[in-house]
């Protein structure tokens, strides 16, 4: 047995009389991910506050945590209260460790290095839920391993950036909650050397990407790079240089897969991003969403799509990298991907389609190239029988396949579904199951809400992807806010979120006709066509009875944000840490209630009768400009603490083929755009 020994030394405040001892309260201990086994047995003479030295043998280095950074080192080992181990023969997963907090010493052996951060992580929160309840640490034993290896979030920066400081302290975060892989879709984020053109003004260096990399190492997480590729190209070939290799000329989204030059420059790419990510075992090469027909070549969609396959998993394999792509266009181009996300399917439906279509796939089964992780996005239904069905053909067939669930997809101001939670829980658990080992966590870019609001979905994954289906939903966003902001928060009188999203959907579209939010500035007449009517002077009444539903809508979602804001005011008052996301929160309802107060403003002016009224009615309509003004800066204010708001003067927008509100403008006025509008029809009309 291979097993190394050292010593921490904590100089502990003990309570040594028994009066003191019979004071000696046991408080609530609750950590997530939570333990795989966790059991208490009352209050340790060990206080928080006295941990502050420790032992250890030549050569071993503590883990880079918070805690290392307060201890320092003693000599005298007889006196060290902390026992730590490593055994590479724990029976425990890689990443396992065992803890045991007993009166006055505390014991950890971890199978490795990795399971050594996560004890110590494990060990913080004890610690922080000690000190918030002013009392001593729990005689307790732990025994605790991650039940998928790789447990991974998607970083989307393709839109916007964050600040550097923002980047470290989100991997400080995640290696908090064993989260072990970041894959960072840089697409013009990075500075790239062999491709210059592509990489915006804004990007980070080849160089500051790697400091980001090897901190990450350094706390256990892998970075790896994602770099759009056959489709998903705009970033690259809406720039005069790449217009030839535009699979159609006159759009930028996809690449000819016939032509060579396609791959010097991917490859080019490639070996700048793996350079940015060294530590990183994988290269996500997308291939998602796209149809090619090389310049009408006369090949199949799939023909085109698998030579290209074959030649970037063979430049990743010759790399050292484990290439991954997107699954769904193989699917789509043999006619079986819609079982795969619509419960609209019967089995006995889906098997029907793949009897029929399934040998359009077995057709080009020997061109699957076998190197490759097939990444199964699924981000409602996992469960789905048409799913897992898909799944399995690719692991019967001798093909690696990765799951990847969503905390983002395309949710305008933050995430929806109760932070996409239980589709978060059906994938990971269905991964644990099916002994795949790996899951991501998607987090989309594509309409840009703060990463701040990212945050209950990336601790519900963290929890169900170590731990199993040990919690329910509601446990589980109690554990959020408690973990997050307070041991007091676990309380359901600060659960203001769920509440909120109601009103976040309700604003998207408020003051328009129609689902018309993301397409109003590829409209030239969106001011007169997509933005509601506004009341006639002269006929007073009729414009709130034509819009009943959604000032009744208003209304409610109104007195939502008034309840809400009391929530997070309260929530900002006890919160301990993170108080940050609670503010930007904050900022979100108040840019809601905003919008849904300019709609009760156009009710009361619409429905006054006496001229006095009317007058005191249209003031209040006439400060909506200066109020909106306000919302915004306010907004913009906090966002910019840690976001880059505005992108480079000299940035080019692509096409823009899904209509991402992110990639609308140069500055913030995506974010705003409806209430923009609106604002100059109502001035237009106010001011005739």
């Amino acid at each position: 047995m291979k097993k190394t020994f050292f010593r921490i030394s904590l100089s502990l405040l003990l309570l040594l009389n028994s009066c003191a001892k019979k004071e000696n309260k046991l408080g609530d201990f609750q950590l997530l991910p939570t333990p795989q086994e966790y059991t208490t047995s009352g209050a340790s003479d060990i206080s928080p506050s006295a941990i502050h030295s420790f032992y250890a043998g030549e050569g071993v280095e503590l883990p880079k945590t918070h805690l290392s950074n307060k201890i320092s080192p003693i000599k005298d080992q007889s006196k060290a209260s902390l026992l730590l181990s490593i055994d590479t023969e724990l029976d425990v997963n890689p990443g396992g460790y065992t803890l045991q907090v007993n009166e006055q010493q505390i014991d950890i052996t971890a199978k490795d290095q990795a399971g050594l951060l996560y004890a110590f992580q494990s060990l913080e929160q004890l610690i922080m839920d000690a000190s918030e309840q002013e009392v001593n640490l729990p005689v307790c034993s732990i025994k605790d391993y991650p039940l998928l290896a790789y447990r991974a979030i998607h970083l989307d920066i393709k839109h916007h950036r964050e600040t550097k400081e923002y980047y470290y302290k989100l991997i400080d975060k995640l290696a908090h909650y064993k989260i072990n892989g970041i894959i960072v879709e840089l697409e013009d984020k990075l500075k790239f050397e062999q491709q210059p053109v592509v990489g915006s003004d804004d990007a980070l260096t080849i160089e500051e990407w790697k400091d980001l990399s090897d901190y990450a190492k350094e706390r256990h997480i892998e970075i790896s790079p994602l770099v759009q590729g056959l489709g998903h190209a705009s970033f690259i070939l809406k720039h005069d240089e790449y217009k030839n290799l535009r699979d159609n000329p006159e759009s930028d989204w996809a690449f000819n897969p016939l032509d060579e030059e396609t791959y010097k420059v991917q490859f080019d790419l490639y070996e700048d991003a793996m350079k940015a990510t060294p530590h990183g075992k994988y290269l996500h090469i997308g291939g998602d969403e796209v149809h090619t027909n090389g310049r009408n070549s006369g090949k199949s969609a799939l023909e085109l799509q698998l030579i290209w396959l074959n030649k970037v998993t063979q430049f990743a394999e010759e790399h050292g990298r484990i290439p991954i792509f997107w699954d769904d266009m193989p699917l789509k181009n043999a006619g079986v991907y819609a079982p795969t996300h619509s419960d609209q399917f019967s089995e006995k439906k889906t098997d029907s389609i793949w009897e029929a279509n399934g040998p359009k796939l077995e057709t080009f089964l020997e061109q699957f190239p076998k190197n490759c992780i097939y990444m199964r996005w699924s981000y409602f239904k996992p469960d789905l029988y048409g799913n897992k069905k898909a799944m399995k053909w690719f692991t019967d067939n001798g093909m690696q396949v990765m799951g990847a669930t969503a905390g983002q997809t395309r949710w305008v101001l933050m995430p929806q579904e109760e932070s996409n939670i239980e589709a978060i829980r059906s994938f990971a658990i269905s991964s644990i199951d099916n002994n795949l080992g790996r899951l991501l966590l998607t987090l989309w870019d594509d309409d840009s809400p703060h990463f701040e609001l990212y945050n209950r979905g990336i601790l519900a994954f963290a929890e169900y992807t170590w731990s199993g289906d040990n919690l329910s939903k509601d446990e589980v966003k109690s554990l959020y806010r408690r973990r997050a902001y307070s041991n007091k928060m676990a309380d359901e009188s600060y659960a203001f979120i769920d509440s909120l999203e109601g009103p976040v959907a309700f604003w998207k579209n408020a003051l328009l006709n129609g689902n018309a939010r993301n397409y109003l500035k590829g409209n030239k007449n969106a001011k007169a066509e997509a933005v509601i009517s506004l009341p006639d002077a002269d006929k007073p009444g009729e414009w709130t009875k034509a819009n009943k539903e959604r000032l009744d809508k208003a209304a409610k979602a109104y007195a939502t944000t008034e309840k809400v804001a009391q929530q997070i005011e309260k929530s900002k008052e006890t919160a301990i840490r993170n108080k940050y996301t609670l503010e930007v929160y904050e900022q979100v309802n108040n840019l809601v209630q905003y919008t849904c107060g300019a709609l009760l403003k156009l009710k009361n002016y619409d429905q006054a009768t006496s001229e006095q009224d009317k007058a005191t009615a249209k003031e209040a309509l006439l400060k909506l400009a200066d109020e909106f003004k306000d919302t915004r800066d306010q907004l913009e204010e906090v966002y910019g603490k840690t976001r880059v708001l505005n992108k480079p003067d000299n940035y080019i927008l692509d096409q823009d083929h899904h209509v991402h509100l992110a990639n609308q403008s140069l500055n913030f006025d995506w974010q705003f755009y409806a209430e923009i509008l609106f604002l100059e029809k109502l001035s237009e009309k106010l001011n005739r």
